[in-house]
């Protein structure tokens, strides 16, 4: 029996799958579900049958046995998932965007501090993929030198007819840079070795889905820190015939070589994911990550286990978010979602 049992609350995004097998691979005990929706519960229930599904969620929060909470709820109702569980004594792990305004993440950061749970979100294109994993290890060893500037691109495939309507709907996911690019905002930090940075320019855009006017299909965004910039892009552009749902790509510019990832799919051919490329002084490499070992779960429970913030520093989480709902602002400005 593990020491620490999980249940979640809220399974709208298919990322609760991975949430769930993150901390199940780390040890930890998924014991209840709660969920309206059933026919999201039938397929979840089927995947994970050592967990109960429950029909009020106070039935998980008021459940002393159960120490963390996980949620992929629509983005809209996060922060009070969240905010419920930190009140109850849990810890949460979430799927981003761990909220959808200034005013949620202040509440959270004030809850977070007032009950001193721990507040994590789960940005699965750094934690859960093994190239960009293995590309932080290289740069911790000094591989590529100073890291001076990045660019994040994240590319998804739309499939109109297996999206729900909140997807659609401005204030319930968030606008794509709060939404799809936090994961950005959040490797930006990362490998740019900062806690906090800038938004010097941001916009959005719906160029290709008239029908659907609160999506926004596009999006991209300048930042900085005191030694790095970077350049973000997502977008819901990727064609049918890509053999993925995106070809997520990162390069990482340092002072001495650079890295690139090409995440998901090498369009040049080799087969698989997580290919890593590394050019430095002593030529051009291809680094194969599919067997790269992911902590995150394992160092987010002993997180749990010994109030430590080995996972995720605390203020990297808030302020990956703070900088994706700062350029969502900053780029509805005079338009139409414009708050």
């Amino acid at each position: 029996m593990s020491d620490i049992k999980f249940a979640a609350i809220g399974i709208n995004h298919a990322h609760i799958y991975g949430q769930v097998e993150c901390l199940k691979r780390a040890g930890a005990e998924f014991v209840a579900f709660h969920a309206i929706e059933d026919d999201l519960a039938k397929t979840f229930g089927e995947k994970f049958p050592e967990a109960k599904r429950v029909s009020d969620p106070k039935a998980i929060l008021e459940d002393a046995s159960i120490q963390v909470i996980v949620t992929a709820a629509i983005p809209g109702d996060r922060a009070d998932i969240c905010l419920a569980a930190m009140r109850h004594g849990k810890d949460v792990l979430t799927d981003k965007p761990g909220m959808t305004t200034f005013a949620q993440l202040d509440e959270i950061k004030r809850v977070q501090k007032e009950t001193g749970r721990i507040f994590s979100v789960l940005y699965s294109e750094h934690f859960e993929v093994p190239a960009a994993v293995e590309a932080g290890n290289l740069i911790a060893a000094g591989a590529i030198g100073q890291v001076v500037n990045t660019v994040g691109l994240g590319p998804h495939s739309l499939r109109l007819n297996n999206r729900p309507d909140w997807f659609f709907t401005r204030n319930r996911y968030g606008g794509i840079l709060c939404d799809i690019a936090s994961h950005q905002f959040e490797q930006f930090l990362f490998f740019s070795g900062a806690m906090d940075g800038e938004v010097v320019s941001a916009s959005v855009a719906n160029r290709g889905n008239p029908n659907r006017p609160g999506l926004q299909d596009v999006g991209d965004a300048h930042v900085r820190t005191a030694t790095s910039s970077g350049y973000i892009r997502v977008d819901w552009f990727t064609p049918e015939g890509l053999p993925t749902w995106g070809d997520g790509r990162l390069t990482i510019l340092g002072t001495e070589g650079y890295i690139e990832l090409r995440k998901y799919v090498d369009i040049a051919g080799r087969p698989g994911k997580d290919h890593l490329f590394l050019v430095d002084r002593k030529g051009v490499q291809h680094v194969d990550c599919a067997n790269v070992d992911l902590p995150f779960g394992r160092q987010f429970l002993d997180d749990v286990r010994n109030r430590t913030e080995t996972a995720m520093p605390q203020e990297r989480c808030y302020n990956a978010m703070k900088l994706a709902l700062t350029a969502q602002q900053m780029a509805e400005v005079g338009t139409e979602w414009a708050q």
